[in-house]
């Protein structure tokens, strides 16, 4: 069992063990440091993954000449127009023009309606958005809270159930606590509505009620791997000699949790969250589509089955650029919380 109220057993030595904040510019050395170290590493990751995104596009064989020829469709008319696209140089040329093209943040245009794909991923983002993100505020208050209660409870009932409770439903697919949510808040209570999208700024209560099922089907599983792995963290923390050593010098047990525990524990509750960014997006296509939500997931999708190539680029690029930038602010966030730890990518 943990507790925060142990009996001054280590003496001067576990209060000396009490680590001290560093100053303001060993704190900024570092922070720059582990930007750097991760930079270095999620530079190569992004130009290999555009790389590959790049030739699925390529190797799917598909081409929009067909489609702008109209009625004129002739191998001459094909060739003019892949000729004027570029799409008759060599992969690597394409590939370099592509790449070239979205660092200007110039993403092509859909060869299915002629938007582009800038405006329809633009359009489409802000719902996934407000589905994902309330689904990460969902899962991180209710992982830590649970989390907190099951150190604080180590090997009692609280604890155990706290840890059967959420190893249960890390294991639901969100498709099936959708339906679930459905049937019992739409069908049964008639409590919310069971699909659509408003935006935040037209109705905001109404957007909250269309959001808020989807976001904790998404929630669930990010909320479990948060409780378990803080709940590790923090019974592995709570055992150090610092703990002891706050304990004698008086040490109210709130700083003790939110200073020393927390701070030293939360390490692989964070690391979790650089993981959950992937499966809230991919997550989100199920949803989305369960709830006929309009959202990113959805765009990605449909532009799939359509053959839109130049919109599921972009889809997976943004996709890309999401999830290495959430990654980069993880371990920024990790070294900042525990600046004893030397963490990579």
């Amino acid at each position: 069992m943990t507790t925060l109220t142990l009996t001054p057993e280590a003496g001067d030595r576990a209060a000396v063990a009490i680590p001290r904040a560093p100053g303001a510019t060993r704190v900024a050395r570092r922070l720059l440091g582990a930007l750097g170290a991760t930079m270095l590493i999620v530079i190569p990751v992004f130009v290999f993954a555009t790389f590959i995104t790049f030739l699925l596009g390529a190797a799917s064989g598909l081409s929009p000449a067909a489609a702008l020829s109209g009625d004129e469709v002739t191998p001459e008319r094909i060739a003019q127009i892949n000729a004027e696209l570029g799409l008759d140089q060599p992969l690597i040329v394409q590939y370099l023009s592509w790449m070239a093209a979205l660092l200007r943040g110039d993403l092509g245009v859909s060869w299915y309606n002629g938007f582009t794909v800038t405006e329809l991923i633009g359009q489409r983002l802000t719902i996934t958005a407000s589905i994902a993100g309330m689904a990460l505020i969902i899962g991180i208050v209710a992982g830590t809270a649970l989390g907190i209660i099951a150190a604080l409870n180590q090997g009692r009932a609280v604890d155990r159930a706290i840890t059967a409770t959420t190893t249960g439903l890390s294991t639901l697919p969100p498709f099936v606590v959708s339906i679930g949510l459905i049937v019992v808040f739409s069908v049964w209570l008639r409590l919310l509505p069971s699909s659509g999208y408003v935006p935040f700024g037209q109705n905001p209560s109404l957007w909250f009620q269309l959001i808020i099922m989807p976001s904790i089907a998404l929630s669930l599983e990010p909320a479990s791997d948060i409780a378990r792995q803080l709940r590790t963290g923090l019974v592995h923390s709570l055992s150090q000699p610092y703990i002891t050593g706050a304990v004698v010098r008086g040490l109210s047990p709130r700083r003790i949790l939110t200073v020393h525990a927390l701070r030293n524990g939360s390490g692989p509750a964070i690391a979790v969250l650089g993981m959950k960014i992937p499966a809230l997006l991919g997550g989100a296509v199920v949803t989305e589509t369960i709830f006929n939500m309009p959202g990113f997931g959805l765009l990605a999708a449909d532009s799939a089955l359509r053959g839109d190539v130049p919109v599921v680029q972009g889809t997976l690029v943004i996709s890309i650029v999401l999830v290495l930038a959430f990654n980069v602010l993880v371990n920024v966030v990790l070294t900042a919380l525990q600046p004893a730890t030397r963490r990579a990518v």
